[in-house]
């Protein structure tokens, strides 16, 4: 089904620490597959790509557009061997608001196709938990969804 109307979604949440220090976790490989993945893949530049592959079957794919340190991160979003989200043909925004010691973390996802509009707001709910407690000093544990059944 090819739906033309694109979606955007918008999610924050409170992480105790500072910016500087959530930064890391987008731009560390070694960092970001604690909180999301099970492999990670990236050159985190300007055009530098990256690779996310969550569970052996689902892999995202796309590329920095933008990195301000400690304020912000841009990357193009897409899933491998998706017609429906293919690599690059969404943009997801990560910005870094410092507030009240610690780091509102404020995430845009643009031009997401209606019919993948559930599933990635419930997989960004699931990453952004996941990160919190990382970046709040504590181990998340192995991701679930990192296991295909």
């Amino acid at each position: 089904m090819i739906v033309d109307s694109k979606e955007s979604l918008k999610k924050q949440i409170y992480i105790k620490c500072s910016p500087k220090t959530l930064f890391s976790f987008f731009t560390n490989p070694e960092k970001m597959v604690q909180w999301i993945g099970k492999n990670v893949l990236m050159d985190p530049t300007i055009g530098g790509k990256y690779r996310i592959d969550i569970n052996g079957q689902d892999i995202a794919i796309g590329e920095f557009k933008e990195i301000v340190p400690y304020e912000k991160v841009v990357w193009t979003w897409g899933w491998n061997d998706s017609d429906i989200m293919p690599p690059g043909s969404s943009t997801v925004e990560f910005n870094l608001i410092p507030h009240d010691g610690g780091t509102i973390l404020e995430l845009h996802h643009y031009n997401l196709p209606v019919e993948k509009f559930k599933s990635n707001s419930n997989g960004w709910s699931h990453y952004m938990n996941r990160l919190q407690i990382l970046a709040e000093g504590t181990d998340p544990g192995i991701d679930p969804w990192s296991i295909k059944e």
